[in-house]
């Protein structure tokens, strides 16, 4: 029985974002072992977006020249190394150091949506890249709760557990991943057309990237200030926080598994985005005006909704306004751009938060409310809007 592609390409993910799940809840508390103050563990756990907001797009170039398979490929053996450099680390700053060698290999993402944009037509894409959100939602899903489950070893036992989960990956990426077909262009001796100056100069896709960048903002603010305003107004301690997440991860999940591939195909990527941008921005108002639990959970379960749509369909969105081959420098771009938000999102929330618990919400609603905008200004997706000069040459 032949394997689906597809399928490596969802498992493999999941297998990287669980190792990284595993240790993310607890990295904080690892680092107060080092004596940290907030500004070290702020500066840790902000290291792997700073790193990725470089080395994805470098790395979604280099999938263009070489291929998918051997960019996934080596983003699994630097998940391997900054895992393993994690777990022996014994100061700040070489912890500092392995999260941001996590952060410049985690291309694997990009690579894999470019892979996902090789591999399925157009019409089929938003379904495909709400699976891959799915296999990202799930590995942060189980990764904590294997993680916790580890706990009684200790933090750098379960650093090595994500090591040997990465080198296991790699060897199953090595055996089961083939290099997906996908067009070329003929060879002029050109680089692709893909400046960042040119991408957000684009009429269609630079509103795409900033709306990228805004949703991401606002759903990452919640995450930074939620454990605040959970504790204080529900009384929820970290057991609590930790479920309401793992409630969140699982409905991001499960609309991007089952429910964007159904509405992308009956009503298409721009509606689907503007759609869960808007659901997002009702779900980001109502939630710092919730009397109890319930009604804050059912906003929770909003917002997640929201988020489930709106990822997939602008990635999506994204590869059907790029040339053939320059996917894996426009989606690189793209998580670049989340990249930077969750960098620095958790700052102006977490500043907000302290000015007025519901100003990072509000502002995110308004956010969100941009970006329904944007992506309705944008228009229909144009056929390879951003190509490369070799494609144009054609």
């Amino acid at each position: 029985m032949r394997r689906s592609p597809l399928l490596v390409v969802y498992v493999t993910v999941f297998v990287d974002l669980l190792g990284f799940g595993i240790i993310l809840p607890n990295l904080p508390f690892y680092a107060l072992s080092f004596g940290a103050t907030g500004l070290w563990i702020g500066a840790i756990l902000t290291a792997y977006s700073a790193a990725q907001l470089v080395g994805a797009p470098l790395l979604g170039r280099v999938s263009d020249a070489v291929g998918r398979r051997p960019v996934i490929l080596l983003s699994l053996v630097g998940s391997a190394l900054s895992f393993t450099l994690t777990g022996l680390a014994d100061t700040l700053l070489l912890l500092l150091l392995a999260r941001a060698l996590a952060g410049l290999f985690g291309g694997s993402i990009a690579a894999a949506q470019a892979y996902i944009a090789d591999a399925t037509p157009p019409e089929d894409r938003a379904k495909h890249m709400g699976m891959l959100g799915a296999a990202i939602g799930m590995g942060f899903v189980f990764g904590p709760a294997l993680g916790a489950a580890l706990s009684p070893l200790g933090f750098s036992a379960a650093a090595f557990c994500s090591a040997g989960l990465a080198v296991a990956n790699f060897l199953f990426g090595v055996f089961a991943l083939v290099e997906p077909r996908r067009a070329r262009a003929p060879a002029t001796g050109r680089a692709p057309a893909t400046s960042l100056a040119s991408l957000l100069g684009h009429p269609y896709l630079g509103r795409l990237l900033l709306s990228t960048f805004l949703a991401t903002f606002a759903f990452v603010g919640m995450e930074a200030t939620f454990a605040l305003l959970g504790e204080r107004r529900y009384g929820l301690d970290p057991a609590g926080l930790g479920l309401v997440f793992v409630y969140v991860g699982a409905i991001v999940a499960a609309v991007q598994g089952w429910l964007v591939g159904r509405l992308a195909s009956a009503c298409g990527e721009r509606e689907l985005a503007m759609t869960g941008a808007v659901v997002m921005g009702v779900a980001l108002v109502a939630l710092p005006l919730s009397a109890s639990l319930g009604l804050a959970l059912a906003a929770l379960g909003a917002l997640a909704v929201g988020q489930g749509l709106v990822t997939p369909a602008l990635s999506s969105l994204l590869s059907r306004g790029s040339g053939a081959d320059v996917q894996g420098s426009t989606l690189g771009l793209g998580q670049s751009f989340a990249a930077g938000a969750r960098a620095v999102g958790p700052l102006v929330a977490g500043w907000l938060f302290d000015l007025g618990a519901p100003l990072p919400y509000l502002l995110g609603a308004a956010l969100v409310l941009v970006v329904a905008w944007l992506v309705g200004a944008a228009g229909a997706p144009p056929t390879g809007a951003l190509a490369s000069e070799g494609e144009r040459d054609r």
